[in-house]
């Protein structure tokens, strides 16, 4: 009996173990896009979709691969999810070219998103109830670790090791989860097969990727020209089909219905702008720190330690608070934090200390740490024990899309700002050419022609790119404190209150 309690815990630590990596890719790319530009010749579009495929992939499959799970096999397709993770991981590593990379991180989320869903829907499987709460803290904390880790980890390879070795980090993780749950795992399946909505799957993913491209090449060509607009409309049109379908079909991808509590659908909305906001952030913080104050790789990991200190010090205040304060106000603090931070933000100018970067991003921390986890919780808190499963996964889905978008559009502010300035220098035009393509060959560039002034005005115009940006986050963090303030409750359920640890 000992050792088959024993065997549940360590599937569960060798699980984990899978989640820690699929974590540390959400943001340990980061801090290489400065690397990449260069030895990839990659343009900021480039950038942009090294981090979104992966976003991407994740936030299209995390609906169907639960119910995926529950009809072929929950082991079964663990341990193709693992090997897809495995293989993209190395296809990632020895990437010789932007198109490869950007696909190898494709099927890199994909396996991400199987990953997630699957691990946490065999947790009722292996636990009884009196340690099921134990079991999903252990799930949680591994989910997340790997997202702070990322940039410090990610820096730290970056600055002893060629860039390969940021996704070379995650097959000991593969091998050892892979080993445990081939021989310690039972198979398991439910005994309702549920036919799966392959067209919510293909409408949904083709609007994400669509309005994604689409806001992706406005950065280049602008929000007028011909091909930005049509992609834009054909994403719209095919999530409106998507949004037609899911409530006609048997069995839909979505239950709309969960969006007739104002609880849910509020918290989904906050939840997926601050998940919009941190992932914009995060693309642009590292170049900043690498191409503008000239910092390695390692160094900007460690810069970006305020902010992870500040989310930190918002969560635990977050937990303390909301029984003082309920989750309106909580939510609403933490929306106003983000808004001062980022406001700070959007003042940085060139020649500002370090100490000033890290006095804002303490505050966005701060506030992402209030804002996020309460604005989760408030989404689920309504719902029954049944439905919360199918809450979880959809609430995750729309972050990973509301981090892809953010990316694309966020990223594309700060693209066609600096494009726009670069634009107006006289240079050659071969050379010009070359120093559009993202800050990192504009600084590489100065660097060979041996241009003081080239130099200074390539940083220049990527804070001019980036204030644009920060103010436009500022905003959004403002309309996350009226939505807060106008639709959230005032107090949570006695059964969200349980669960707030666990988000």
């Amino acid at each position: 009996m000992q050792n088959t309690n024993m065997k549940r815990w360590w599937i569960l630590g060798s699980l984990s173990l899978g989640l820690i990596a699929v974590g540390l890719d959400i943001t340990i790319l980061n801090v290489a896009l400065s690397t990449l530009a260069t030895e990839l010749h990659a343009s900021t579009s480039d950038l942009q979709w090294f981090v979104d495929s992966y976003n991407l992939a994740m936030a299209a499959f995390l609906l169907p691969a639960g119910m995926l799970g529950d009809r072929f096999g929950r082991k079964r397709l663990l341990l193709f999810a693992l090997c897809l993770f495995g293989l993209a991981s190395i296809g990632c590593a020895y990437s010789n070219s932007p198109e490869i990379l950007i696909w190898m991180r494709a099927f890199l989320g994909l396996g991400a998103a199987f990953l997630i869903p699957l691990s946490i829907s065999i947790l009722p499987v292996l636990f009884s109830e009196r340690e099921r709460t134990k079991a999903m803290m252990i799930w949680a904390t591994a989910n997340m670790l790997g997202i702070p880790l990322g940039p410090i980890v990610g820096g730290w390879l970056l600055e002893h090791y060629q860039w390969g070795s940021v996704f070379l980090l995650n097959l000991p993780f593969v091998v050892v989860a892979l080993a445990a749950v081939s021989w310690l795992m039972p198979e398991s399946r439910s005994p309702h097969h549920s036919k799966l909505d392959w067209l919510g799957v293909l409408t949904s993913s083709t609007g994400l990727v669509s309005i994604t491209y689409g806001a992706i090449k406005a950065g280049e060509k602008g929000w007028s020209h011909n091909e930005v607009i049509l992609f834009l409309a054909i994403g719209c049109f095919m999530l409106s089909v998507f949004a037609i379908l899911e409530k006609k079909v048997k069995h839909p991808l979505v239950d709309l219905s969960l969006f007739r509590s104002r609880s849910f659908t509020f918290g989904a909305i906050l939840a997926t702008l601050a998940t919009y906001a941190l992932f914009g952030l995060l693309f642009t913080l590292p170049q900043y720190f690498q191409s503008v104050e000239g910092n390695d790789t390692l160094e900007t990991g460690l810069r970006l330690l305020p902010l992870i200190g500040g989310l930190i010090v918002g969560a635990k205040s977050a937990d303390f608070l909301l029984e003082k304060i309920g989750p309106k106000s909580n939510a609403f603090i933490g929306f106003v934090f983000l808004a001062i931070g980022l406001g700070i933000g959007g003042t940085t100018q060139i020649d500002h200390p370090y100490k000033f970067i890290a006095l804002w991003i303490t505050i966005v921390g701060i506030g992402l740490g209030l804002a996020l986890p309460t604005a989760m919780d408030a989404a689920l808190g309504e719902l029954s024990a049944e439905r919360s499963g199918v809450g979880s996964a959809l609430i995750m889905a729309l972050r990973q899309a509301g981090g892809s978008i953010g990316v694309a559009v966020l990223g594309t502010i700060v693209n066609s700002q600096y494009r726009s300035r670069i634009e107006a220098i006289q240079l050659p035009s071969q050379l010009k050419h070359i120093v559009k393509q993202s800050v990192s060959t504009g600084v590489e560039a100065a660097h060979q022609i041996q241009s003081m002034q080239l130099l200074s005005s390539v940083r220049k115009a990527f804070v001019h790119g980036m204030e644009a940006m920060l103010w436009t986050c500022c905003g959004i963090a403002i309309l996350g404190a009226i939505l807060s303030f106008a639709f959230l409750p005032n107090q949570f359920s006695s059964k969200s209150k349980q669960r707030m640890s666990v988000h």
